[in-house]
């Protein structure tokens, strides 16, 4: 037998003897084999060209390359080979449903990781291709020879299914005759799975619940599968919750391993300092959280120095202490990645016994932190900043009102009653608050962006039913707190910098061309400009922010800049933070709700624990030392790994929140169908507005075809749909009374009917002459409209926008009162498109010549008309001329 590659010449020869009696080869060598070959081999002549001889090890090789066909690294042809993807010309990619039935193939690279939307071509997959597909899926498609459909259009083709995504689903059951069916309640799976009999666990029509799939959709048969719980009805309380939890795959149960060592730590944290810490139990340290807070991962003291800076203590609980890696703790909050904040319900990253109990400051308890001592300038510049490990006792549990009511209204009867219950903490908090205001002024210096966006908070009655939906409100402790957080996450970032620790970092870029290029569309249209070119810096968009500040449509403005930027993530590479305007910036000070937090700590710990001097940590007596490659083994790759999964979790947790949102403000609102709310514009789109009521914070649809009867245009440029006919414009920010019309639980969506229509105040174009009057009136040419639609040149946009509507209303009436006057109905003109002089000539000769062929075609018909009777008439005497000269 000839060995082409002897198993001596495998670089990872050494690993896979220490985990196989029997030799094998390892992927690595696998891959380099295939390679070399350059065609697909079967696994006989795998086994062949390594050698293997042993039974044992025949079958492991046979197992290894289905595992590597499972992972996507060979493609197990028709004929049992096994090939590399990359020479047989496919694409790995992962399958993202759309709701209205057809999907796209997301590429993948080899680790399986997703490139930035902005950096990859998907691939568009039909609605036929999508009957074997559910959402999530990984798959594998033709990289040539593209597929076009009757369209034109290109669409990919799925050569083999690599993984199923989704095993188990949760929606609506519904009893047929011999068998069930379950709809599920993602609007991503379009599926609807068989449920056969004595499968549906007794459910009842319409109950909601969680089945799992036995059988997988393909183009001949419908997915199957079995109930294995039956959640409840659809309007039971908190089954909103339970839906969403299994909907999203969010991890919501802890195993008895996790929950085993989550009791197993000493429920008090002794008196004894140990392990390098300092004592700032005298230090009064307090944390200031929101009233129905649980957890407390901060807090916080600040003292102004005789030089006239300020020394600011910023103490967050040391979760690490607790949650060591690779430990069931640590693989279970990476999982799940962060805390879900859902309404009245929060499913935790830690099990409650930490995140509520030794993790959480406490007040008047011991409790371990790390903690981020910082010397802040008179300027308000991070100066210098430590960090070390500290036995705290907070003093206080602080909340926003009451803090709030001290130091912005000192006179009220909360101030006074403050005063009294804890007159050792004025002065501290005085001291904050005056930091406060040097860090906004800094903030503003810096050009970081600054949003004022209004929060709600869903008001619960009895059985979990909304009483209303009401505004938050932001007051100056929610500020200082925030300022104070940046500081100590700046700190951590330059600490990740300094010190050459691989990190993960808050990552937030600029603007994209095509969202920035419709931002000043839509900002010129209110007589607006947003500077910096090409490439505005954040200066410039806090500068826009700054002028809008007083518009009482500064909001619409906002969600409209929020739009046109990029999403933050979690990534090992720093770029900075865009909106922030920091250079680099970290997440430190939320370890027991968000994991990254938890990973800048045990890079910071790393350093604390090693004997690498540093002008940034500080030691106490007793300081274990720890090689830094052990207590921090993350290298890069790593890293990058780690920041796409708690990118994706925090993505996960915000889809889950909303869709509960989504939910109760519809179960809320189905109470008031038929009654009518003002409201306001807050998104435009080619198919309607998206209204939001001003009263309760909810937002519908006026579809466009329960708009005025019209032919509607979506200019996206100007974020407007303008009537074709009536030149009824309707645009962000307009207010108008609606009507509450239909509500949809299952789809999360609120129908609004439009009742009144008050006109945008925009300068249109002469009214065209009703269908119903009977007096002939020339037309205008289009272009000529066109022109006298624009502002004179001494017009300024936003000085057209400012006239009047009162007589315009006069001029328009509603189309639906034309039609109703009219003998028939208008026709929808298409839109023409400007054509060369060539080919207009072109056209107008074949027009031309299809009149001439129409007229020989139709020549019988044309003898009833007055000319041609005259040419017949014509016809007949001289054909009596010629029948008298006839002998």
């Amino acid at each position: 037998m000839t060995v082409t590659w002897p198993l001596n010449q495998d670089p990872a020869a050494e690993r896979e003897q220490q985990t196989y009696t029997h030799p094998v080869p390892s992927r690595e060598y696998i891959l380099v084999a295939l390679q070399q070959a350059g065609k697909p081999l079967t696994h006989k002549q795998l086994c062949t060209g390594f050698g293997l001889e042993a039974p044992e090890a025949i079958e492991a090789l046979r197992r290894r390359l289905m595992a590597m066909c499972r992972d996507a690294q060979l493609l197990r042809t028709r004929r049992k080979a096994f090939g590399l993807i990359e020479q047989m010309h496919l694409i790995r990619g992962r399958v993202q449903a759309h709701k209205e039935g057809y999907g796209f193939v997301l590429p993948m690279d080899s680790q399986g990781r997703i490139a930035p939307k902005q950096e990859r071509q998907d691939y568009y997959l039909s609605p036929y291709e999508m009957q074997r597909l559910f959402d999530g899926d990984e798959v594998l498609i033709q990289d040539k020879s593209p597929h076009y459909n009757s369209r034109g259009r290109q669409e990919a083709r799925v050569v083999e299914i690599v993984a199923r995504h989704t095993q188990k689903l949760v929606g609506h059951y519904y009893q047929k005759e011999t068998f069930g069916e379950v709809v599920p309640d993602h609007p991503r799976l379009r599926h609807t799975v068989l449920i056969p009999a004595g499968a549906s666990l007794d459910a009842l029509d319409g109950q909601v619940v969680e089945i799992k799939l036995h059988r997988q959709p393909d183009f001949q048969q419908a997915p199957m599968g079995e109930v294995i719980q039956v959640l409840g009805h659809a309007m039971d309380p908190g089954l909103e919750i339970q839906m969403a939890l299994r909907t999203y795959d969010i991890p919501h149960t802890f195993s008895p391993e996790v929950l085993a060592q989550a009791a197993s730590f000493a429920q008090n944290v002794p008196d004894q300092i140990t392990d390098g810490r300092i004592d700032l139990r005298d230090l009064p340290l307090v944390t200031i959280d929101g009233e129905d807070a649980k957890d407390f991962d901060d807090a916080v003291y600040c003292q102004r120095q005789p030089s006239g800076s300020w020394k600011l203590y910023v103490a967050i609980a040391d979760v690490s202490h607790y949650v060591e890696m690779d430990s069931p703790l640590d693989k279970e909050a990476y999982q799940r990645g962060t805390s879900v904040y859902f309404p009245g319900q929060v499913v935790p990253m830690l099990p409650e016994a930490l995140s509520n109990g030794l993790c959480s400051l406490n007040p008047q308890q011991n409790r371990y932190a790390l903690v981020c001592e910082m010397n802040i300038s008179a300027r308000g510049n991070l100066s210098r900043y430590r960090f070390y490990r500290a036995l705290i006792r907070s003093h206080a549990r602080l909340t926003y009102t009451q803090v709030g009511a001290l130091l912005t209204e000192p006179d009220s009867a909360s101030a006074q009653d403050f005063r009294q219950a804890y007159p050792k903490l004025v002065k501290p908090l005085q001291a904050l608050h005056a930091l406060y205001q040097i860090l906004r002024t800094g903030r503003e210096a810096r050009g970081a962006i600054d949003f004022e966006t209004q929060e709600t908070r869903i008001v619960f009655g009895e059985a979990r039913k909304i009483e209303r939906i009401i505004p938050v409100e932001r007051n100056d402790a929610h500020k200082l707190i925030e300022e104070c957080m940046l500081c100590a996450n700046v700190a951590a970032a330059r600490f990740l910098i300094k010190h050459k620790i691989p990190g993960l970092y808050r990552v937030h870029e600029g603007p994209k061309a095509q969202k920035l290029e419709g931002l000043k569309g839509f900002l010129a249209e209110l007589g607006l400009t947003l500077g910096g070119g090409e490439q505005p810096s954040p200066q410039d968009y806090q500068a826009l922010m700054a002028r809008i500040s007083e518009r009482p449509d500064r909001e619409i403005i906002q969600s409209m800049v929020l739009r046109s930027l990029s999403q933050a993530v979690y990534s090992p590479e720093n770029e900075g933070h865009f909106g922030l305007a920091y250079p680099a910036y970290a997440h430190f000070t939320s370890p027991i709700r968000r994991y990254p937090d938890l990973l800048v700590h045990r890079a910071i710990g790393s350093v604390l624990d090693s004997q690498r001097a540093s002008a940034h940590v500080l030691r106490g007596e007793n300081q274990p030392v720890k090689a830094q490659h052990l207590s921090y083994p993350y290298d890069f790759e790593t890293l990058l790994v780690l920041g796409e999964h708690v990118s994706m979790a925090e993505r996960r947790a915000d889809e889950a929140t909303r869709d509960v949102e989504d939910w109760l403000k519809c179960e809320y609102l189905s109470a008031y169908i038929g009654e009518s709310f003002p409201g306001t514009v807050t998104t435009v789109t080619g198919f309607g507005l998206f209204v939001r009521l001003d009263a309760i914070y909810v937002e519908g649809l006026i579809h466009i075809s329960n708009l005025p009867a019209d032919y509607y245009e979506f200019k996206a440029d100007k974020q407007r749909l303008v009537g074709e006919h009536t030149r009824r414009s309707f645009r962000l920010g307009d207010h108008l009374q609606v009507r509450v019309a239909n509500v949809n639980l299952e789809e999360r969506k609120i129908d609004f009917d439009l009742v009144q229509n008050p006109l945008s105040t925009r300068t249109r174009r002469p009214a065209k002459t009703p269908i119903a009057s009977k007096t002939p009136t020339p037309k205008t040419p289009r272009r000529a409209n066109k022109t006298t639609n624009k502002p004179t040149p001494s017009e300024t946009p936003a000085q057209k926008h400012t006239q009047a509507a009162s007589a315009e209303e006069i001029q328009y009436p509603l189309l639906i009162d034309i039609l109703a006057a009219a003998d028939t109905p208008p026709v929808k003109k298409k839109k023409k498109k400007r054509l060369g002089k060539n080919e207009r000539a072109r056209l107008k000769a074949e027009k031309a010549a299809e009149a001439t062929k129409a007229q020989e075609v139709h020549k019988p018909k044309a003898s009833k008309k007055k000319k041609p009777k005259k040419k017949k008439a014509e016809a007949k005497k001289s054909c009596k001329k010629k029948t008298k000269k006839a002998p």
